[in-house]
Parts: structure tokens; C-alpha cells; sequence
């Protein structure tokens, strides 16, 4: 008999990417969990639809939102996705296997790969991208620092990788990317201005270049072409945006 398995997505105006997501995990979630921070398009219905049972809750960061949808999870065992994030057949069977043996190693990972501007992205620190998306929940907790959530196992040594991919549809355009650097600078900035702590002009210029050469040369991003160089120019943009966002915050005191 399969271990029941919960399924857990946060959503925000993605009518255009949940229906493709929910229809990749429909044959692995026994219970399907959307939390939706008051969407204004089809994205409450569209949930509904594929049997999910949706949470309409107030957006306060990446990490508190995934974590209260962990709360209201009845299976000890969670596969949390994003909504504009599907699994390959081959990692819908990677995970359908594991689920027949009582997903026996506790926390998994998958491989990411990123759709940029009609590009799947190979190099420049963006794939491999492995991210631990499956895991009991006695195992492994939420955590990061805003925007950028993260999965942390109790023990490294429990953690398997999975056969196949994670699809990431987060950068169909350009424009994307480009709003999407903007948003996260300044939510990377509060965030570290709430730790308490400090920088400046220099310190984002410097970390600016370290971050572009480091992806664009050494892990290789120059090997995807035009969109490598995209990544790595908007990549150093919004490091350079976070500090100085920061240090503008630093003055305020």
C-alpha cells in the first residue's frame, strides 16, 4: 500500500502556470494543499478544480507562507512545489516508487532546470539545481532568508536525490527576470536590515562583479549563449540593487 503523501503549493495570481503544475502531481497527492495569498484571477478556481483544498492567507514573506502551508498538511510525508513548477514522468515515477516503499530515506531532492526566455539554462550556477522539495516531516523544517526559502534536513546523510527533472517555468521573458530582480532586492535587503545588519555602495559593487564573473565564467554561463549572459548581468544587477538598498535602509537610522 502507498504512504500517503500531501502536496503543497502557495500561490498568487498564477492562472497561467498552476493548471500544468496540480496536473503533474495528480496520480502522487493523496491530499493537495494551495495557499493563496488573495488572488484576483482564476487561480482560487482553478485549485479548486483539481481538488484542492485552498487557504486564502495574508502574504508576509516566502518562508512564513510555505510554512503555514506545512501547518495545515495531515500526511507526514510533504512534496512542496511552487506554482510555476511541474515534474517530469520521470521524476512522477522516481517518487511513485518511493511512495510504494514508504519514502524510505526520509528527505529527497530533485534536479531543477529553468525555462529562461525560451531556453532551457544548463550553466551559470542555475543547473545542476538540486532542491529538497519531498521529506517527512520529522526529518527536515522550512528555512532560509527571504525571498529565497530553503528546505533543511536534520541529517545530510538522509538525503537521496531523485531520477528526472523539476521543471521551472519562473522566466518566460526577459521582463521577467527584470521585475523579478527588483522585487527580490528589496525584500532581500529588509530581510538582512531586520538581522541587524550593515553595508555599503562598495560592498554591492564589489559583490556585484564577484557574482557575475564567478557564474558567467567559472560555472560556465557563457555555454548558454545570449540568455547566459542575460542571467549574469541581471544576476549582478539585483545583488548590486539588495546592498544598496541596504545601505539606504543603514541610513535611515
Amino acid at each position: 500500500m502507498d504512504t500517503p503523501l500531501s502536496v503543497v503549493v502557495i500561490t498568487h495570481n498564477e492562472e497561467l502556470r498552476l493548471e500544468a503544475c496540480l496536473q503533474s502531481v495528480a496520480g502522487l497527492s493523496d491530499e493537495l494543499i494551495v495557499v493563496d495569498s488573495f488572488s484576483t484571477d482564476d487561480t482560487k478556481n482553478i485549485a479548486l478544480r483539481h481538488g484542492a483544498i485552498v487557504f486564502e492567507h495574508a502574504y508576509k514573506g516566502q518562508v512564513e507562507q510555505k510554512q503555514f502551508a506545512l501547518t495545515k498538511t495531515s500526511h507526514q510525508h510533504v512534496l512542496a512545489l511552487d506554482a510555476d513548477e511541474q515534474l517530469t514522468e520521470e521524476l512522477i515515477q522516481s517518487i511513485a516508487r518511493e511512495k510504494k516503499q514508504g519514502f524510505p530515506a526520509g528527505v529527497y531532492e530533485m534536479n531543477r532546470i529553468t525555462y529562461y526566455a525560451g531556453t532551457w539554462i544548463k550553466h551559470g550556477g542555475w543547473y545542476p539545481d538540486w532542491k529538497l522539495r519531498l521529506w517527512n516531516k520529522s526529518k527536515a523544517k522550512w528555512g532560509g532568508r527571504n525571498p529565497h526559502d530553503q528546505v533543511f534536513p536534520k541529517e545530510i546523510k538522509e538525503v537521496k536525490r531523485l531520477q528526472g527533472h523539476l521543471l521551472h517555468y519562473g522566466f518566460e521573458t526577459i521582463a521577467e527576470h527584470k521585475q523579478r530582480i527588483t522585487n527580490y532586492a528589496e525584500i532581500g535587503a529588509e530581510a538582512l536590515y531586520a538581522e541587524g545588519k550593515s553595508s555599503s555602495i562598495l560592498r554591492g559593487v564589489l559583490s556585484a562583479l564577484i557574482k557575475g564573473i564567478r557564474d558567467y565564467i567559472f560555472r560556465g554561463g557563457f555555454r548558454d549563449g545570449k540568455s547566459g549572459w542575460l542571467i549574469a548581468w541581471y544576476s549582478m544587477k539585483g545583488k548590486y540593487l539588495k546592498y544598496k538598498k541596504l545601505y539606504e535602509l543603514n541610513k535611515r537610522q
